[in-house]
């Protein structure tokens, strides 16, 4: 499995002992600032991209490869099309706004890890997930990889994508890579409108990206 989360947790980017904090800084503010409008466009993405090779691809970081090679992969046609400006921009928001933990190891020196939402309202338990002819919608930022992937192994199974959340949404599939301020940013209006369609009745299940990957694998995900 592409674990993103211990990507992070392991990550030398937010570790004040090993990285010039300035660096860090600016890339959260450039991130910050991307998002502020609501729209990634091409032009930032490719700013961004180039940014990030210039000033940050020799640290070898988990945090800042992920990002560059989203972003490479994104850009590597020129463009930058609806699907993909929409799932760089959750993944800027929760980059700009991940929550920090801080806790002293034994060492005394102060660690940095990123704390995921644990309070997602997930179906518990767990369903079934059914492929043929039901209709997914994806939410946030998911470790596997880009969202053009993960809804190429839906479909290779038979099932159908959704861009929004309605009455006939079967299963709403929450990306791993999460904020704990989840009810105030974009991917989480999904989530309510999920809870609130559930709650009267609807057939649509919440589901985190470990359910969705087990199921699909029937263990981790491949690398």
């Amino acid at each position: 499995m592409v674990d993103l989360h211990q990507e992070f947790q392991n990550s030398r980017f937010f570790h004040e002992d090993r990285i010039d904090r300035r660096s860090a800084d600016a890339l959260v503010g450039l991130a910050a600032g991307i998002v502020s409008d609501g729209v990634v466009t091409l032009k930032e993405a490719i700013f961004l991209e180039e940014w990030i090779a210039k000033n940050l691809l020799h640290l070898e970081d988990p945090v800042v490869n992920i990002l560059y090679r989203r972003l490479s992969n994104m850009l590597s046609d020129g463009i930058l099309d609806a699907d993909e400006s929409s799932e760089l921009l959750a993944m800027l928001q929760n980059f700009s706004g991940l929550s920090l933990a801080q806790g002293k190891a034994e060492s005394k020196t102060t660690e940095t890890s990123f704390t995921a939402p644990n309070d997602l309202p997930f179906n518990m338990p767990i369903p079934e997930i059914i492929w043929q002819e039901r209709l997914f919608v994806f939410t946030g930022v998911m470790a596997y990889g880009p969202r053009k992937d993960c809804q190429a192994l839906i479909e290779e199974r038979g099932g159908l994508i959704g861009g929004g959340i309605n009455k006939k949404t079967h299963y709403l599939v929450v990306g791993s890579v999460g904020n704990d301020q989840w009810r105030h940013s974009s991917y989480g209006l999904k989530i309510m409108r999920a809870v609130e369609l559930r709650e009267s009745g609807s057939p649509v299940a919440i589901i985190g990206e470990h359910a969705w990957q087990e199921a699909l694998f029937g263990q981790s995900a491949p690398t």
